[in-house]
């Protein structure tokens, strides 16, 4: 219960981020250490900055008592709270159809969770050779992602930079998972904690572009959504977690379809187009 409630709180610190630094980026057109030069003269981006490291910190405690496959899938709640912290922020009046979307996603993501139960999973007993796997993969998306990005503009920018920092911090997630697993003692002698110290700004740096190529309706769904996936993904397949089947599944499909309504709602709102 704890790892639920504090990732619930790294989801509303994430959503503030991404508000109050789209309100910091969005006037900015460069790629590159120049835009964060300029970006670093406004209040808004700190502000910011301070959501995101609250945001890691909430999130690193809850890896750390719960698995990641019950932490992550939780973090799809910054798409909701987004949309209504940028409502306040932006001074957009909220839809009843938004307020459907958003009370779909909420019971959707309780069905999901219960349903699904993830339990079991050592992150520190996965083979080195499938750390180096995943991790090479991961690197190879982010560069595929954001080569595309740059490649365009707009929207589709903005979505594909938003995917390449969901893989980022997904796999960031992961890697946090294994540290805490370690221990507060061996954390210097873990190597995923220098992992950690690469990935993790290498993703908050894709994620200021990101916020400042497009609007949050374009970037918010990837960035949110890839995030859990990737981490679920790695939960399963890496560290061993388990999931409840049978007629569980039922319940986790109806849950994942709740999810994908809102969302599929959400991302048209006019509150997310500031």
């Amino acid at each position: 219960m704890l790892g639920v409630l504090l990732a619930v709180m790294a989801s509303a610190m994430n959503a503030a981020a991404s508000v109050l630094q789209r309100k910091a980026d969005r006037d900015e057109s460069s790629f590159g250490w120049r835009m964060l030069l300029d970006v670093a003269r406004r209040p808004a981006w700190w502000a910011g900055i301070g959501s995101v490291l609250l945001g890691f910190g909430l999130q690193a405690v809850a890896l750390a008592v719960s698995p990641v496959s019950v932490v992550q899938p939780l973090l799809i709640s910054e798409l909701p709270l987004t949309l209504l912290l940028a409502s306040l922020v932006f001074r957009r009046a909220v839809a009843g159809r938004d307020w459907w979307a958003v009370l779909a996603m909420a019971v959707g993501l309780a069905v999901f969770s219960y349903c699904l139960q993830p339990s079991g999973g050592k992150p520190l007993r996965a083979p080195l050779w499938t750390w180096i796997v995943g991790l090479a993969a991961s690197f190879v998306v982010m560069a595929a992602l954001t080569v595309a990005g740059r490649r365009t503009k707009g929207g589709r920018r903005a979505a594909l930079l938003g995917l390449a920092t969901g893989v980022g911090f997904g796999t960031t997630a992961v890697l946090v998972a294994a540290v805490g697993a370690a221990g507060v003692g061996a954390m210097f002698v873990t190597w995923q904690t220098y992992a950690v110290v690469v990935i993790g700004p290498t993703s908050f740096f894709l994620l200021q572009h990101t916020l400042q190529a497009g609007e949050l309706v374009a970037s918010q769904p990837g960035m949110t959504l890839s995030n859990p996936l990737v981490a679920m993904a790695w939960g399963f397949t890496v560290f061993g977690e388990h999931a409840r089947g049978g007629g569980w599944m039922a319940g986790e499909i109806v849950g994942a379809a709740l999810i994908a309504l809102g969302t599929l709602t959400l991302v048209r709102s006019p509150v997310l187009k500031p």
